[in-house]
């Protein structure tokens, strides 16, 4: 059947085990599947998704990266002695504008924010979303989902990942009253909340799984005022892995004695460490001192690396990454000086990971992993 509206309507966080658990819309979406997310966190996901490209392909790991080469924040991290006390300047509010900032001041159109990233080490990393991953042309020479709906010629709308749910949500009912036949809605604010309330039995996460609900019938009803069949397919990147513990890698790696940006730099993300060793003591002297943690977690194998889609021969994503178990922290991190109450990033066999795909109608079988949902949108942008 062809179908006047095509809607895909992406939402972050959105888990298998809480749609499981929720029923989340199960007479109107009754097709679901589990699916597999990608390693890494939303840096990683989205360009996954956008373009049907591993990280290994498209470049994009954590936001940072270890690579003095190709700082950009060289003239930013010679103003470094000057942001003191550091508990001021590391306050979130604060952060949170001096990242508006930098990202004017570099030019940036992607998503930029530098969470609790030392400004002492920004003259030894890289930055990965310099450009919006939405636009036209902005994952490079591999095309993304913009690229694609402009080369078809159909009239289609995208979000604005920039501004919040209910405002996307009301465009894409314009979008479509203005005749728009293929729709990709941006969702994030569960994620926000699941950070906070990883769990089904709050009352936040009720109230907001409800709010979905009546902004999805609202799409229906959009689509019957104007006699327009829809077909919509509802997709996510992960879900959200309840706080177990947590652990202080960055303290054990200091305890060595070697020095950063000299003998080793590291990229501490909130449940990984991509480390890069600059000398031969460096990589022995760091696997030693994670060795304590051997509980809690474990250093990546190259096969791996590879079934994640993650590995690269350049090493541009460190030299060895130390992988967190299920439920457990790294804090302090350079994502934040605290640990929140969900998060995700960790494997994606981890059941609390699991991404979902639901829809009006039976999904193709081979729909897996969210590197398949392009090639499902390719599909559906042709037909």
């Amino acid at each position: 059947m062809k179908y006047d509206v095509e809607i895909f309507l992406f939402i972050d966080a959105l888990g298998w085990e809480l749609v499981e658990r929720s029923g989340f819309m199960k007479e109107r979406l009754p097709y679901r599947r589990k699916i597999e997310m990608q390693f890494g966190y939303s840096s990683t996901a989205i360009p996954t998704i956008l373009s049907g490209k591993t990280p290994a392909e498209h470049g994009h790991l954590g936001l940072f990266r270890f690579a003095p080469e190709a700082s950009p924040f060289k003239a930013l991290a010679r103003i470094a002695p000057l942001l003191w006390p550091a508990s001021f300047w590391n306050r979130g509010r604060v952060r949170n504008l001096l990242s508006r900032l930098v990202k004017r001041f570099y030019g940036f159109t992607g998503y930029f924010q530098l969470y609790q990233m030392p400004f002492r080490k920004l003259a030894l990393m890289d930055y990965c979303e310099k450009r919006d991953l939405f636009a036209a042309h902005g994952m490079g020479e591999i095309e993304n989902l913009r690229d694609l709906l402009l080369r078809s010629g159909r009239p289609f709308h995208i979000s604005d990942w920039h501004i919040g749910d209910q405002r996307n949500f009301a465009a894409a009912r314009q979008a479509i009253a203005e005749g728009k036949s293929f729709l990709f809605i941006y969702t994030a604010e569960l994620d926000a909340l699941l950070h906070q309330y990883p769990v089904l039995i709050d009352e936040a996460i009720r109230k907001k799984l409800e709010w979905y609900r009546d902004e999805i019938e609202s799409l229906f009803a959009e689509c019957d005022k104007f006699h327009r069949s829809l077909r919509l397919t509802v997709i996510s990147d992960h879900g959200m892995t309840p706080l177990t513990r947590t652990a202080d890698l960055k303290s054990a790696i200091e305890k060595t004695g070697l020095v950063f940006g000299r003998d080793y730099g590291c990229c501490y993300d909130s449940t990984l460490l991509r480390a890069t060793f600059l000398t031969p003591e460096a990589g022995p002297a760091i696997r030693e001192a994670l060795r304590p943690f051997a509980d809690c977690g474990h250093w990546l194998s190259e096969e791996e690396e590879k079934r994640y889609g993650i590995y690269r021969a350049d090493r541009s994503f460190g030299d060895a990454i130390f992988l967190m178990d299920p439920g457990v922290q790294i804090v302090p991190s350079d994502m934040g000086l605290r640990p929140l109450n969900g998060m995700h990033g960790f494997a994606p066999e981890d059941k609390d990971s699991q991404a979902v795909i639901m829809s009006t109608d039976e999904i193709p079988p081979e729909v897996r992993h969210v590197a398949d949902y392009f090639a499902l949108m390719k599909q559906r942008i042709a037909e």
